[in-house]
């Protein structure tokens, strides 16, 4: 067998990363001869008096340079990165039963020889690299180009390498070895979500590899690992159709610029670029131009301070599927009823209202707002023609005004507002302030604005969306997301963390709005202890949740009776932490009122305790004050959820809210309260 024993592994780890080093040494020195290269050129231009022929090749040369040049450094960094950790894995695999199979190391990135051009080190993303994630030892195949390929695997190893030196190695019966997966899982927090290749699960892996779905929406319990196997996803995507796909054509909608920060150290780790990254308050900012409207995140600080029964009731209303049905059944009575023409007649110049009302539904493939318009043109033309003299201003705009008036409503608020009064529920529409939308209002509004003027964003470059927060968002949001973006989607969530459960989606709410979606669970737990996730699942059951088998300390709840007293235990606990190995440290307060109340009683003591806001754009390490709202997405290796009374913590909203406070926990989990607790921990 191929390096038998795990000396002999350790020495083939050596020569290894001599030969990466060699070519580490080959492509910087074919980087200094681009840069030569660039420099030269460039002084050639200065220098020399060209024509505009000599000028366009030699801008053409540089050009050409600057590419293959950050193509080289490209793969320096990734040189770089490999003689660090090359591989993680190895399998050996026979395409006979008799074979004692070739090895193959599987790495983040792949590496040849550079003498025989034989690969060294396999991608983890190729499609022989499968079968690590996939099968145990035993009768295996992986799916090439070529078509499936059968065989038996005969070994299979896993290890890991840090900072050049390999740390272990452990024989591999298993899929993913439990063993890695708990070393890796007893880590502590990072400033930024880490890839995971390593230890990539199996589920996870056909979710990853899954390249075939056009939609693909992932329900994923707490701490399953779901936003990072979509990313991982994104990179398997790039890497299978990189011919044809790159970062530029991709787009993650993601709940604020913390969880963006938080993330955008994945893609890097895997050799790709990041995507564009967006909200849907930036695509409310877009689309909907001089209307103000409430943010979500407002609308849920509203509802934290003030549960406003009727609010409630307009919020739950416009979070359904009806709702959109309804809202599409009175736009098709609008197009069909409130464009009631007259008989047009300027002069000698007549246009009945019949073949007004004919031109308008021979051109129903455009929204309704440019109908009119396209019809104003032609009869303006038509007009020219008829008089055969210069167009006069006044005529223009008296025949633009009367197509107009002839639709019973000039602009998108007016048709929106008769929506509800369509319905007989007038009530359902109100200002949140003066002239600015409640945040249920504003997607219906685009909805209608869309059908009514157009579309006004053009996101047709976009190959590839991802979602993520799936269940934050309305019905009526994914009905305007499937009229902007004809690509391909990854979309995924959790039920079980809505911030506001008044308007809260799942899966079968979203797949009437995409055609072909595969939807896909992942039920196992990663992030959190037996402890703290027993402890969760008490406040908030998922019975589908199956935790990873790794121990810690059990949650603790501490009752004091005034709120000097809390503060002083939570200081404690600060204190606790800063003296343990761990890194980060959430302090998760329900409201952002709350977080920063209890910032400003405590940061002066530590300098370098931060708060996390709606305004905040970057996620660090260290002691984080912040909201639950703020928090999704994130973990801490340690959290404090300060004030879990009764009188705070009362309705579903607020269930929803302290489990998913509880649910960032790694592995230490703490509460406070001052006075009787909330029933939710009974």
């Amino acid at each position: 067998m191929f390096n038998q024993k795990e000396s002999d592994e350790r020495e083939y780890l050596g020569e290894v990363q001599r030969k990466l080093k060699t070519a580490l040494e080959h492509m910087k020195e074919t980087i200094d001869h681009y840069s030569r290269e660039i420099l030269e050129t460039k002084r050639y231009i200065y220098e020399n008096q060209l024509d505009l022929a000599e000028k366009a090749a030699n801008r053409i040369a540089v050009h050409d340079s600057v590419t293959f040049g950050e193509k080289a450094i490209k793969e320096r960094g990734k040189l770089q990165k490999l003689i660090q950790s090359p591989y993680f894995g190895r399998i050996d695999f026979a395409e006979t039963k008799e074979g004692k199979g070739d090895p193959f190391y599987i790495g983040v990135h792949a590496f040849a020889d550079p003498a025989t051009s034989h690969n060294i080190i396999f991608d983890w993303r190729a499609p022989i690299s499968s079968m690590f994630y996939d099968f145990e030892i035993g009768p295996a195949f992986y799916v090439a180009p070529v078509g499936k390929i059968d065989g038996v695997l005969t070994l299979k190893r896993q290890y890991r390498i840090r900072q050049t030196q390999m740390e272990y190695m452990i024989e591999s019966s298993l899929n993913i070895g439990d063993e890695i997966l708990q070393k890796e899982l007893s880590q502590n927090s990072d400033d930024k979500m880490k890839n995971i290749v390593a230890t990539i699960q199996r589920e996870q892996n056909a979710i990853i590899r899954n390249d075939s779905a056009k939609v693909l929406i992932l329900q994923g319990a707490a701490g399953s690992g779901k936003t990072s196997i979509a990313l991982h996803r994104v990179a398997f995507l790039l890497y299978r159709y990189k011919e044809t796909l790159t970062s530029k054509d991709l787009l993650i909608i993601s709940p604020n610029k913390v969880f963006g920060n938080y993330i955008s150290n994945v893609l890097p780790e895997l050799g790709e670029e990041n995507m564009a990254e967006i909200s849907f308050d930036d695509i409310a900012t877009s689309m909907l131009g001089k209307y103000h409207y409430q943010s979500f995140s407002e609308q849920v600080e509203s509802l934290l301070a003030d549960e406003d029964a009727e609010a409630i009731a307009r919020i739950e209303f416009k979070a359904t599927n009806l709702f959109v049905e309804q809202l599409q059944s009175y736009l098709e009575y609008a197009d069909e009823n409130y464009f009631v023409p007259t008989d047009l007649a300027l002069g000698s110049f007549f246009v009945s209202k019949e073949t007004l009302l004919s031109n308008y539904h021979a051109l129903k493939r455009l929204p309704m707002k440019k109908r009119l318009r396209k019809i104003a043109d032609d009869l303006i033309e038509k007009y020219k023609r008829h008089t055969n003299k210069k167009m006069d201003a006044a005529i223009s705009r008296q025949i633009r005004d009367s197509i107009q008036k002839m639709f019973q409503f000039t602009d998108t608020l007016l048709l929106y507002q008769n929506f509800y009064r369509y319905l007989g529920r007038d009530d359902l529409f109100r200002f949140i302030r003066k002239n600015t939308l409640e945040f249920c209002d504003v997607y219906p509004f685009i909805y209608v604005k869309m059908y009514f003027e157009g579309e006004e964003q053009d996101y047709k470059s976009i190959q590839h969306l991802l979602v993520d927060e799936m269940q934050d968002y309305t019905p009526i949001q994914y009905a305007v997301l499937a009229k902007l973006f004809s690509c391909k989607m990854t979309i995924l969530g959790d039920s079980y963390q809505s911030v506001n459960p008044y308007s809260s989606s799942s899966a079968e709410k979203i797949q009437p709005y995409f055609a072909g979606c595969d939807c896909m669970e992942l039920c196992r737990s990663y992030r959190s202890t037996i402890e703290i996730t027993g402890f969760t699942q008490k406040i908030l059951e998922n019975k589908k949740l199956i935790p990873i088998e790794r121990h810690g300390d059990k949650p603790t709840i501490t009752v004091c009776q005034t709120q000097k007293e809390q503060l002083g235990k939570i200081r404690h606990l600060i204190e606790q932490f800063r003296q343990s190995a761990q890194a980060s440290l959430g302090i998760i307060c329900k409201s952002q009122k709350q977080a920063r109340l209890l910032f400003e009683q405590l940061h002066t003591a530590y300098d370098t305790m931060i708060l996390l806001s709606f305004g905040s754009s970057e996620f660090q390490d260290g002691i984080v004050i912040t909201s639950v709202h703020m928090s999704k997405g994130l973990e801490f290796d340690q959290v404090i959820v300060p004030d879990v009374s009764d009188d705070l913590y009362k309705t579903q909203l607020d269930r929803s809210l302290l489990y998913i406070a509880c649910t960032r926990a790694m592995h230490k989990l703490d509460l406070t309260c001052c006075g009787k607790k909330t029933k939710f921990l009974n």
